[in-house]
């Protein structure tokens, strides 16, 4: 029998963790191209997100425009007017990424997606009592609500 070299879980956990964040930004066909890996993923949110985005991570998250909002650091008002824009700016694309990446290991780790969408909203004493959504506006925000998700998927207490 022989072994799968070091780092081949690695991998697949790598691909699978890449293909749910590229689902819950909408799939390929909404993100207007094929998406490899992650340098593909890397030149897209640069390259900036197709506004339809937006929508496929509120539909799939269950978040409101303003929850999306928030969790990007935006106003809802200025989320609008750039969701008629050709593009996404690239700090845009960048954070809707990083909310998609939280919704989609929220998902994985909670085992379904309602689970997900409740404690995305629901106050966490983790986090000092907020939401994990209206955490995710700040890299340690998104690192914090992160680590929990961990703990939770490892048997933590969270």
């Amino acid at each position: 029998m022989t072994r799968a070299p070091f780092g081949a879980k690695l991998d697949d956990i790598m691909v699978n963790e890449l293909q749910a964040v590229v689902s819950e930004l909408g799939g390929e066909r909404t993100l207007r191209q094929r998406l490899a890996g992650e340098g593909d993923l890397r030149k897209a949110i640069r390259k900036g997100f197709p506004p339809a985005v937006v929508g496929k991570v509120m539909q799939s998250s269950g978040l409101t425009l303003k929850e999306v909002a928030g969790a990007l650091g935006l106003s809802p008002r200025s989320l609008q007017r750039h969701r008629r824009s050709g593009r996404l700016a690239r700090f845009e694309s960048d954070r809707l990424y990083r909310l998609a990446r939280i919704v989609a290991l929220a998902g994985e780790y909670l085992g379904d997606a309602d689970r997900a969408r409740h404690w995305l909203k629901r106050p966490n004493r983790a986090l000092g009592g907020i939401a994990p959504v209206d955490a995710l506006d700040t890299e340690l925000g998104a690192r914090n609500v992160e680590n929990i998700l961990g703990r939770i998927a490892y048997g933590g207490i969270s």
